[in-house]
């Protein structure tokens, strides 16, 4: 048994169907006036949240569909883009609203997003690392430069501070430091056919046929959680895509396909998860797809790619947790060299990926860094993007990374170590390169968080390493000397030692008022070679 009321305001209709078993739902109508519909909502828990799902509908067809914690008050506004059916009548629909709530009230409409004015200066904003300007992201999902532009694309829920509603968000960058988050570039299907993870190419030989107009063809994979994984292309420099007609081209138990171009076979290869491992298919003209072979032992979200090492090129596999193995590969099937190896030695990198076409010849790198925002209207962000290069050690070949050269533009001045005691940043770059002689530990205190390393045992010791705080992991000395490199954002801290052997990104919130770095070798006196600490600039103060 329920009971409908039915407002009107100002012209606009308020809907609610009120349940006397407790919640309700309702509806308002618009006429579009401007770009977006501005929705109040809280801070999520997740799952186990108590979500409203809500529909618009626009000429009797539901048009969007997702779910949201509509809340009255609002601890923030997310922002539906409406722009598409300007001077039409839209109807807004929710159900599950708890009792009393004005959450529909509050929904505004409005061409600038909720507190554009204080965008990106917010208290736990990344200043050196990509987040989305509202709500949730996670997995990278198509790198690809292509016409001037690095693009990145996202799993991202638009209207919440959870996971979910999956879309792929996107943000282009000239330099792979200041990154511009355009409006989103995948919605879901319908609701229950999501846009999850997937690859992006460029079609530069017109394999496929879809190319119109002077741009770059992008062509992407993703998976499509009702179909299978399916192909889209865009010759619009990225920002729409278009659906081919033969989705899906795979169907499987699995997800997350990356495609990319093998030259010696002049073939399409995707990777893909495939329950148990990755699976991998050929195609000449990323329409039709064949299967080829397999790789047991990894989990989700599969990468490939080729490094040079001396004289020999080899392909590294990685997949979401970062595990990953050297081998060959020879357009069809890959053959391990080494055994399944440990990444990154963090708790917070996961689903990372690496350009295509990157235009230096270099392979870039970026992941997800799982770095929560409480009472933000974002959450989560993306690591600094790494250089990979293959390096030769005793136990065999390894993947070694380091942030790549563009983020020195932003450094502010020169190198100020020599003056260490009066150094006061809030965004900091260390780099240290030292001979550890009879020192027991060399220790390194950026804003709070000690980085200590430990000689004997060769060993790095961080804030949040593999096992949690103050775990050592491994950190070699390569030829008689450790290197270290250390990014310091508001929250968090990405370290790079042994010459890039070791990485380790952390979740670490320094105290405010401190500023400061220090240095101090214990038990003994070490050689430092070279020691440079940067004041860093904001990524989104551009110049």
């Amino acid at each position: 048994m329920c009971r409908l009321i039915l407002i009107v305001v100002a012209g606009l209709v308020l809907a609610r169907t009120e349940l006397l078993a407790g919640g309700a739902a309702g509806e308002r109508e618009w006429t579009i006036e401007k770009r977006y519909l501005l929705l109040p909502v809280k801070v999520g828990e997740g799952k186990k949240s108590v979500k409203s799902h809500a529909t618009l509908t626009v000429a009797g067809a539901v048009v969007r569909e997702f779910d949201i914690d509509l809340a009255s008050p609002a601890e923030f506004f997310v922002h539906l883009d409406v722009s598409a059916w300007r001077g039409q009548k839209v109807i807004f629909h929710a159900d599950k609203l708890p009792e009393g709530s004005q959450a529909l009230d509050l929904i505004t409409q409005s061409d600038a997003i909720w507190q554009a004015d204080q965008l990106y200066k917010e208290p736990l904003r990344p200043q050196l690392h990509f987040s989305a300007q509202r709500g949730w992201n996670n997995d990278v999902n198509g790198l690809v430069f292509a016409d001037g532009e690095y693009h990145m694309y996202f799993q991202h829920n638009p209207y919440g501070w959870y996971w979910g509603n999956m879309h792929w968000g996107h943000a282009v960058s000239p330099d792979l430091v200041h990154w511009r988050e355009l409006p989103i570039a995948l919605y879901p299907r319908r609701y229950g056919d999501f846009a999850f993870s997937g690859g992006a190419v460029v079609d530069k030989d017109n394999t496929s046929g879809w190319k119109k107009g002077t741009n770059a063809l992008i062509v992407a994979a993703y998976t499509s959680t009702g179909r299978g994984e399916c192909i889209i292309y865009s010759n619009d420099r990225g920002r729409t895509f278009q659906e081919f007609e033969g989705n899906p081209v795979i169907r499987h138990s699995g997800r997350d396909p990356r495609p990319f171009w093998y030259a010696p076979g002049k073939h399409w290869v995707i990777a893909v998860f495939d329950e148990g491992g990755f699976a991998f298919y050929t195609s000449t003209d990323l329409k039709k797809w064949t299967q080829q072979s397999r790789l047991e032992g990894f989990h989700e979200c599969p990468d490939l790619f080729e490094l040079p090492l001396g004289d020999q090129k080899l392909w590294v596999v990685t997949a979401a947790t970062d595990n990953y193995m050297v081998g060959k590969f020879d357009g069809k099937k890959f053959t391990p060299v080494t055994s399944k190896l440990k990444g990154d030695n963090g708790r917070i990198f996961y689903a990372a990926q690496t350009f295509s076409e990157e235009p230096k010849g270099r392979v870039v790198q970026i992941g997800w860094l799982k770095v929560p925002a409480p009472g933000m209207p974002f959450n989560q962000a993306m690591s600094l993007p790494q250089e990979l290069t293959l390096r030769q050690t005793p136990e065999g070949p390894r993947l070694r990374r380091l942030p790549v050269v563009e983020l020195q533009s932003l450094r502010e001045g020169s190198n100020q170590a020599a003056s260490l005691s009066s150094f006061r940043s809030e965004l900091i770059e260390l780099r240290a390169e030292f001979e550890p002689g009879d020192a027991q530990t060399v220790e390194f205190t950026v804003r709070g968080a000690k980085i200590i390393y430990d000689v004997k045992a060769q060993q790095l010791i961080a804030p949040g390493g593999r096992r949690g705080s103050g775990t050592p992991v491994p950190a070699p000395l390569v030829d008689g000397k450790q290197s270290l490199v250390v990014y310091l954002d508001c929250t968090v801290l990405e370290i790079f030692a042994s010459d890039g052997l070791t990485y380790v990104p952390t979740v670490f919130k320094p105290e405010a008022g401190d500023l400061s770095v220090a240095v101090e070798a214990k038990g003994g006196k070490t050689k430092t070679m070279a020691l440079q600490v940067y004041k860093l600039k904001s990524c989104w103060n551009r110049e």
